[in-house]
């Protein structure tokens, strides 16, 4: 099943998942154009969150008919994080290996219950935060009218910690939907950030102890979403509360484009700045497989010539045994291949955990939504179509591995990382619900 919601909507493609008691994958994506619950402007914002991918998308998996998990793959660790705050445990994702239980498209769901197998996550608090990742995903869903999407039957996410009847999701979230519109305009976007503007006035409005907390979080840093995920509350009871103020000019909304640029940085540093030390000591290794000769040798010359160490694998067979020996930095694979097409060997790479986080990025003559969603569903990082140039080959290798990339990160010293951790502990007071009244 596949289209586009112009056609069908979110609403009936679930319904439908869930008539049919299908077992699979959800993938779904925004246009450029437009992300969810927000107006043009701060789509764009939200957009160029991250300059190599101009769409927003979702992962949702299913199981005889209920949703088991959500996901959205732009969001990385980052989302998990400000869940284990809730518990005071953000710190406990640092020195954790991802587990090999989930797929490619679910790391986030992996970690989780890597915490749980260790015993820093109970199964209640485990339960607790997959319900919260799944309401927020149908809220974001539910609020876009503009993408496409395609549902691939498949072997189910595993294990399973929890299960969702997709009926009863659907009619809360989508009153708390019609319900966030009655904020407009003054909140447009969950990822805005509340700062006080008039202290004075909010201290005689609440009381001490609520007002201290309140202030934790509204510094024009932390988004409604995030101050929602902290509290253990949905985006609606948050905008509630915050409302009357803001239509009072004590409280106002910053626009989110810093904030998704910053996140952006923030979470890139998190997820390279333990792994660049690796590089500097030697070139990175590519590993190009392609069956073409003309376009593995000329990308071996192009990639040699910039100082990278670029091996070029002609039989998907072979390369699949040499790349365990090799350990690249990044792999280039072709789609169509004999034997093995590129699909098939993302997809058994992305069984390993030496692979998980490893770029590879598809090489191939196709271009269209279809090839671009397989490609993401079995884990690819990212789509060059035949032909390409020299700059667009250099560029796209550069923002995963190149030597730009590893001046930032050395550029990035550890202070940097104890900074943000300082950030995350500041704001990690749970203060329960705001009071609005």
């Amino acid at each position: 099943m596949q289209g586009k919601l112009s056609e069908i909507d979110i609403r009936s493609i679930l319904q439908l998942i869930e008539l049919g008691q299908r077992t699979g994958e959800l993938f779904v994506e925004a246009y450029p154009s437009q992300s969810t619950a927000v107006d043009s402007e701060v789509a764009h914002a939200i957009n160029n969150r991250n300059p190599d991918s101009t769409e927003q998308s979702w992962f949702v998996f299913f199981l005889n008919g209920q949703i088991i998990y959500a996901a959205d793959p732009n969001a990385q660790l980052l989302r998990l994080r400000d869940y284990l705050q809730r518990y005071e445990l953000e710190k406990a994702l640092a020195p954790l290996v991802s587990g090999a239980i989930a797929t490619a498209n679910a790391p986030e769901y992996s970690y989780l219950w890597a915490l749980m197998e260790n015993h820093t996550l109970t199964p209640a608090q485990g339960r607790s935060i997959i319900q919260s990742m799944v309401h927020e995903t149908l809220f974001d869903l539910l609020s876009l009218h503009h993408g496409t999407f395609i549902f691939e039957i498949g072997q189910p996410l595993s294990p399973q910690l929890t299960a969702f009847e997709i009926s009863p999701l659907l009619t809360h979230t989508m009153k708390q939907v019609q319900r966030w519109k009655q904020f407009y305009p003054y909140i447009y976007s969950t990822e805005q950030c509340p700062i006080i503007t008039n202290v004075g006035v909010l201290q005689d409005a609440l009381s001490n102890r609520t007002f201290n907390k309140l202030s934790k979080f509204a510094d024009g840093k932390t988004t409604l979403r995030q101050i929602g995920r902290y509290l253990n509350r949905d985006i609606l009871t948050v905008a509630q509360a915050i409302y009357p103020y803001i239509q009072q000019g004590v409280l106002q909304l910053t626009s989110p484009e810093a904030t998704v640029q910053n996140a952006r940085k923030e979470n890139e540093l998190t997820r390279r700045v333990s792994d660049h030390s690796r590089f500097e000591m030697r070139p990175p290794k590519i590993v190009c497989i392609d069956d073409g000769v003309a376009v593995r040798e000329t990308v071996k010359h192009i990639l040699t010539q910039q100082g990278y160490d670029a091996i070029a694998i002609g039989d998907p067979l072979e390369a699949l045994s040499s790349v365990f020996q090799i350990i690249p930095d990044l792999i280039l694979c072709d789609i169509t291949m004999p034997e093995l097409d590129g699909y098939e060997v993302c997809a058994m790479l992305r069984t390993s955990t030496l692979f998980r986080q490893t770029p590879i990025i598809m090489l191939t003559g196709k271009d269209g939504f279809i090839d671009r969603v397989r490609a993401k569903l079995i884990g690819a990082t990212d789509y060059l179509t035949k032909p390409f140039g020299e700059n667009e080959l250099l560029m796209l290798v550069e923002s995963y591995i190149g030597s730009a990339y590893v001046e930032r990160q050395q550029s990035s010293t550890q202070s940097a990382v104890d900074q943000k951790m300082k950030y995350n502990l500041k704001e990690q007071s749970n203060f329960g619900t705001i009071n609005a009244t």
